[in-house]
């Protein structure tokens, strides 16, 4: 895919820079999770946004009730049918998010200096001096000198669009602030944010565990995107909650990192969830703004060692309202993609931004050029090093498989897997070729019916930077012999050729198991 890879340490020809990009099947390896809401939730334009590269599909609670998201969703399917392009589910908890209430959804204009009152009287109307929140112990959890921050939801962090806010005195249960610049705030929901305080909520909360048992159990997600994610032990009880709710024993568990708590446990954190969201919205408020790049390198090169996906947050908060990114931003997805994460998660800018396909194609774009320059010698090394010796079985022949692959130039690797366990570790690795990650279903019964497994392991390889899954024909065992074997190889080979991947005379690595035997081969295609 990436025939011609140029490093970052190397000198680049200037006039290579100018040369156009080029349009392929795949846009990129890095994955692109797009938030569906107002502006990105008719069938036309949720299939414009797979073509363009989004596969996976994020559900935010925070506002919207049951119904809503289930339309969207109904949406979201007739589009995967349109478009035959897999696309998975994110379910987004609210968590102890702290919330302004302005039920007329008039805008409320705060001047600076003057003074607010923060209440948890929610009957209140909202107004320039008195702004209901949906917390009754505020007072108790800040001090005066206190930052406080509100904005509207996925706030872009623009100083008209949001306030900044200093605790001055405690009324009982009211809060009165000091306004430190003019705003002005519009909708009906606000973010509101305390630099460095924790909030005595559950992570989990009992609308976030109703939507989950009847939502999510319905349209079996595939990612629980936890919010406020603080303690380990936030990740164990949403793993034995949806251990209860039938096939949401197999949803994953992205642990989204947003404040300085879930910072310092980062490492528990990491072992007991299946992937990293690193909110920066929140983080960013939290940490002072030289500090927010180095928690960003230091969490996505702990995922890429531990070989779970990283995911990054808040890139192109100007494609909001704007078509073009700023240069900064352009310049921060490409940094992403070479500090290696995995995926790319957008909120505002398709939820309720102007231009929810073009944001989605102008990531794509950078972060496929970000790829070009990716220096994989020195990750794969570090990566390796990381491992040590002596190296589990898996381990060993996924390393061996991307090596390989590098060094004869395979357009493609090919991976046979059920529990998507390989294709992961090959992923791990971060070939320079996609790799196909072929899913042989699993037969199960509970002894009343059949049913196979596989589509779950399918699309949770959709946030995953390189893979690209494709179902097998469930007709072929998992630990098949070398003659299905083949014929499912057949299969991946023509979608590979089909989706332009793969040409003749190609060169195409294989992992698999014959028996009780991994094995990696090399092939070379015919015409």
């Amino acid at each position: 895919m990436h025939s011609t890879h140029l490093l970052l340490e190397e000198p680049i020809r200037m006039a290579s820079i100018l040369e156009p990009s080029k349009p392929s099947f795949f846009p990129a390896m890095t994955k692109i999770v797009g938030t569906l809401g107002p502006k990105s939730r008719s069938v036309e334009v949720i299939s414009a946004c797979l073509k363009a590269g989004m596969s996976v599909a994020r559900f935010d609670f925070s506002w919207g009730d049951v119904g809503y998201h289930q339309e969207t969703l109904e949406n979201l399917k007739a589009a995967i049918r349109s478009t035959k392009k897999l696309c998975a589910v994110m379910l987004d908890t609210v968590g102890p998010e702290l919330q302004v209430v302005n039920k007329s959804e008039k805008a409320i204009s705060l001047e600076a200096n003057a003074y607010v009152v923060l209440t948890p009287d929610q009957e209140k109307e909202a107004t320039s001096e008195l702004l209901p929140i949906n917390f009754t112990n505020l007072s108790k959890a800040v001090k005066p000198g206190d930052t406080i921050f509100i904005g509207q939801y996925l706030f872009t962090g623009s100083e008209t669009t949001s306030v900044w806010l200093e605790v001055a005195e405690l009324k009982g249960e009211d809060v009165v602030c000091k306004i430190k610049n003019s705003a002005t705030l519009a909708g009906s929901l606000f973010t509101l944010h305390v630099t460095q305080i924790r909030i005595d909520l559950p992570t989990l909360t009992e609308s976030d565990k109703n939507v989950i048992s009847t939502w999510g159990v319905q349209n079996k997600i595939d990612f629980l995107s936890l919010s406020y994610t603080r303690h380990v032990e936030d990740v164990r009880q949403a793993r034995e909650f949806l251990s209860k709710l039938g096939d949401l024993y197999q949803t994953q568990i992205f642990a989204k990192i947003e404040s300085i708590e879930g910072l310092t446990h980062f490492d528990e954190i990491l072992q007991e969830a299946d992937g990293i969201i690193l909110s920066r919205g929140n983080l960013g408020i939290d940490l002072p703004p030289e500090k927010v790049f180095l928690f960003q390198k230091a969490a996505v090169y702990k995922c890429n060692m531990a070989g779970k996906p990283a995911v990054v947050t808040r890139v192109v908060d100007s494609m909001t309202d704007n078509l073009r990114p700023t240069r900064a931003e352009a310049t921060d997805v490409a940094n992403a993609i070479l500090d290696g994460s995995d995926a790319i998660l957008l909120g505002a800018e398709t939820l309720r931004g102007l231009y929810p396909v073009e944001t989605i194609s102008t990531v794509g774009r950078i972060c496929y050029e970000a790829e070009k320059v990716f220096n994989q010698d020195l990750y794969f090394k570090k990566t390796v090093n990381c491992v040590g010796e002596p190296m589990s079985h898996l381990e060993s022949i996924a390393s061996s498989a991307v090596r390989a692959a590098i060094k004869v130039k395979a357009s493609v690797i090919v991976c046979f897997t059920s529990s998507g366990r390989a294709a992961r570790l090959i992923a791990k690795y971060r070939p320079t070729m996609p790799v196909l990650s072929v899913v042989v279903p699993r037969l199960k019964t509970n002894q009343l019916r059949w049913s196979f497994s596989g589509a779950f392991e399918a699309r949770q390889s959709l946030i995953v930077r390189g893979l690209f899954p494709m179902l097998a024909d469930p007709r072929h065992p998992a630990e098949s012999t070398s003659a299905s074997n083949e014929s499912v190889l057949k299969v991946a080979l023509d979608h590979g050729k089909a989706s332009g991947l793969i040409k003749s005379h190609d060169r195409v690595v294989v992992c698999q198991k014959v028996g009780d035997d991994s094995v990696v081969k090399i092939i070379e295609l015919e015409d």
